[in-house]
């Protein structure tokens, strides 16, 4: 029996298998149907301290797990060719001083790989990638993906560590 696929125009309902698609900062191809647990936090640029949170809050058992990742979506809007190089450039900073940050972890659990490689960030700025979320007006969610996926958990604000584990295992 086949998995049907919903269609990502309507909204995202637990439950309901959503094949996304996204190109992350550094040229990843990415989508929910892909074979991992997937994390996805949409947010805009005022946010990132939320999504920062999140990602403080994904358990150790899904640090390194090849089975498991994190995908910050960030809404920045319309900008001129120039200003969306310099904020890509700047996203890639940030990637990787949140790489080293994450280091950290990855040192106390006696991960042995550069974590830099395990986070992905999308630059929205058109909304075209947002768009597939159907997120309407909200401009902070959090995703929790099946590896085949299915929707198995949203909220709209920084989930508790506790409620995002149980969702993750």
């Amino acid at each position: 029996m086949s998995i049907p696929v919903v269609s990502v125009r309507g909204d995202l309902s637990v439950g309901e298998t959503h094949a996304l698609k996204f190109v992350d900062i550094d040229g990843n191809t990415l989508s929910t149907t892909d074979g991992y647990v997937t994390v996805l936090v949409l947010t805009t640029k005022a946010d990132l301290p939320k999504a920062q949170a999140v990602g403080d809050r994904i358990p150790d058992f899904c640090l390194g797990n090849p089975a498991y990742r994190m995908i910050t979506l960030v809404k920045f809007g319309k900008h001129s060719a120039l200003v969306t190089k310099f904020l890509t450039s700047m996203a890639r900073r940030r990637l990787d001083a949140e790489g080293k940050r994450l280091q950290t972890r990855y040192a106390a659990n006696k991960i042995v790989r550069d974590a830099r490689h395990d986070i992905f960030a999308v630059a929205d700025f058109d909304g075209s990638v947002v768009s597939q979320l159907n997120s309407g007006s909200i401009l902070f969610r959090v995703f929790v993906f099946s590896r085949t996926g299915e929707l198995l958990k949203q909220w709209n604000d920084v989930p508790g560590a506790t409620e995002l584990t149980e969702a993750l295992k």
